[in-house]
């Protein structure tokens, strides 16, 4: 697994798909995945610190595990298949870790709200980076 982090954000709100990028952190390599609008918006409020009056879908996912006396240790970019990225979220709940299959923009909204380390495995970074690539 390779640790990798949020390089950048790209919301343009005339279209449903928006980008987060995810680089090395100690490397060069970095790829762009498309995600949705109301979860670039998470990604961004999570970025910046802003709070909401009321929680909104990331955030009662955060309660959530809370409550269940789980915290999230990392979250991890594990798949593309069909062009399609997947993503883990890895917890530990009392003293016992609990893998929870997610999309890998629910996965980075997370990871930004808790600072929780993102990785990427080996064979993803592989598969969508080339030498040349940089975004």
């Amino acid at each position: 697994m390779i640790p990798v982090t949020l390089s950048k954000i790209i919301i343009t709100e005339t279209s449903d798909h928006q980008v987060i990028v995810l680089k090395e952190v100690d490397g060069e390599r970095s790829f762009p995945i498309v995600i949705g609008l109301n979860e670039a918006w998470a990604i961004d409020r999570a970025v910046k610190g802003i709070n909401t009056p009321r929680p909104l879908t990331h955030d009662l996912i955060s309660k959530v595990i809370e409550s269940l006396n789980a915290g999230v240790i990392k979250v991890i970019i594990n798949d593309l298949r069909n062009n399609t990225f997947y993503a883990k979220i890895v917890l530990k709940q009392n003293g016992s870790i609990v893998e929870i299959d997610s999309r890998p923009s629910d996965a980075v909204a997370l990871a930004m709200q808790k600072n929780t380390p993102i990785f990427v495995e080996s064979k993803v970074l592989e598969e969508v980076c080339k030498p040349e690539d940089s975004f």
